[in-house]
Formats: C-alpha cells, structure tokens, sequence
C-alpha cells in the first residue's frame, strides 16, 4: 500500500541524517549579483537598487577618452540567458572593441529569476533603468546623451530591444523618469522579439503582452536598427526577422537583418563560431559608421587581438 505523506515524512526522518534533513526543508537562497572583476579594464559602478540587490554597470572607455571635454556616442550591452539567468561578461569583447573605435561601452547586469526570483518584466524594467542612467550621467561619463545605443543577445536582445522600440514597462519607483530611457539604436544578436502567442515565450509574459514584445509595438520613431540571426535558430524562425526588419522599413525606419545560414542561436559568440563573431562585429562597426557614430576603417587587427583563441594559421 503506498504511504501517505506524513507516513513518508515520518520515514525520512527516521532514516536521514539531520544535515540532509536541513539541507531539503530549508527555502533555497537564491545567488545575489555580485561585482564582476574585469582586471582593471572597465570601471565598476552601481546603477540601481532592486528586490534587495545592487545593479552593476561596467564602462569601458578608449585611450585618452576625456569626459570633461568629450562627447562620445555609447552602447549599452545586455547579457543572454532566456530572462533566467547570464553572466555579464557576454559583450565583454564588443565592449573593448567599440572602446577601442572610440564609444563609450557599458555592460549593465539586470534581474533574473535565478538569482533575484524576477520575471521578464524585471529584465525590461531595468535594462531601460540602465538606459536612463547611462543618459542622466552622460555629461560626467562624457557621452553624447542623443547616441545611446542598445544590444544584446537572445533574451538580453529582447531586453534591448524593448528600450528601443516599447514604451512603458518602466521600474515604477524610478526617480528620474523624466529623463528618457529610449535607446537611439539597436544593436540586436538573436533576439526574441516576438513574444506574441507564436512567438518566444509567450506564457512567461502573457501578462504584459503585447507591451512588452518589440514586434508588436513598431512605431516611425523606432531607432535604427541591425538584426544578426542563424538560420537554423530554434527560437527564433528567419521569417519573424524578415517581417521584423520589413515593418520597420515600412514605417520609415533604418534596419538591416544578416542571416547566416545553417547557423544556430548563439552563433554570434566565439566560442560557437569564430568566424561569424568576426564578421558580426565588422558588420556591426559598418552601421554604427553609416550612422556617423564611428569614423574610419574598422580594426580588424585589434578585434582579432581581443580573440580568446588564437585565429589557425594560413596555409
């Protein structure tokens, strides 16, 4: 006869050891963000408090960067990791690299359920949080608070995104809301931007749909926006990137949408695929130059340099 539930108790208790006891009845403590250490290549500062935790936001600057003259256009990076979890250090490399072609980079960590036990909601709440700060402090960061652009990957693309292109959605104990946290352009590596019944994740943000997905929200004052997506993406079909990248040309908006065939989602980081890395990052470089936020040839030989593995030899 099968126990009943205090019979399975009783028997546990009888039959475990008290530390194991402990350890299955005790409420599981989530991981708190913590400060990441870049090596003294970034400057760590706190953008924002929330559900009991400080939000870091990690600026990378080019040589002889001067914030008392300057006026630099900025990205603002936000990890993937399906609005569950990530790690900071995603753009890490994009960072350095826009740094070095003279931007004003940041990584801005943000909740997730695994560590703070919040919704997407949260994730868009403070990734326009981090727009706003970033454009609040702009002249003592010496960024030019009308080039602030947005990018991400996955869900940290859909996090950019919504910067862009949602409104409302904003953290509601926000101070400076009167400052906005509309990002000037969109730099997004498959993102899942549609989360309407078909699309991403559309039972984890029902609630706030379709507020809250960038597909449905398209309006003419959308900013310029670049799309890198793998063909083969399980999440995200190459005919949600088609109409997305049509309806903004539609109502007069600058987009373009790379596909890169038989390519899956993540593609764009190194340790997928080296090469699409590369190219990403020089496609991404041509559409800042075509918006007159960088000057010049790319750098190829500092990206190759920013490679955690060494290109193969020719020949």
């Amino acid at each position: 006869m099968p126990l009943a539930n205090s019979q399975r108790i009783t028997l546990m208790k009888t039959t475990l050891p008290a530390f194991l006891l402990v350890a299955l009845c005790a409420t599981p403590v989530l991981a708190e963000t913590s400060q990441h250490d870049f090596k003294g290549a970034a400057t760590a500062e706190i953008y924002k408090h929330a559900s009991g935790d400080e939000l870091w936001i990690y600026r990378f600057e080019a040589a002889g960067h001067d914030p008392t003259s300057d006026k630099r256009p900025a990205v603002v990076f936000f990890f993937g990791g399906g609005w569950n979890g990530g790690t900071v250090t995603q753009f890490e490399q994009h960072s350095k690299y826009l740094a070095s072609r003279g931007m004003v980079a940041f990584l801005a960590d943000y909740r997730v359920k695994s560590r703070q036990n919040t919704g997407p909601d949260a994730c868009v709440a403070d990734g326009k949080s981090a727009i706003r700060w970033v454009r609040k402090n702009a002249q003592r960061l010496g960024v030019d608070a009308n080039r602030i652009a947005a990018g991400g990957g996955s869900a940290g693309g859909h996090v950019a995104a919504t910067t862009g292109i949602c409104g409302g959605l904003d953290d509601p104990s926000e101070k400076d809301s009167q400052v906005s946290s509309k990002a000037d352009a969109l730099l997004l590596f498959n993102p899942v931007y549609d989360n309407g019944p078909h699309g991403y994740g559309h039972d984890r943000v029902k609630q706030w749909f379709p507020a809250i997905s960038p597909a449905h929200n398209i309006t003419k004052d959308d900013p310029p926006t670049i799309v890198f997506l793998g063909s083969r993406d399980p999440l995200i079909p190459v005919s949600t990137a088609r109409k997305f990248d049509a309806d903004l040309k539609a109502v007069g908006v600058k987009s373009e949408v790379w596909i890169y065939e038989d390519q899956p989602h993540g593609f764009f980081n190194e340790s997928k695929n080296q090469e699409a890395f590369l190219d990403t990052v020089l496609k991404m470089d041509s559409f800042l130059c075509g918006l007159g936020w960088l000057e010049g040839k790319s750098d190829e030989d500092t990206l190759e340099s920013l490679l955690k593995k060494p290109l193969p030899k020719k020949g």
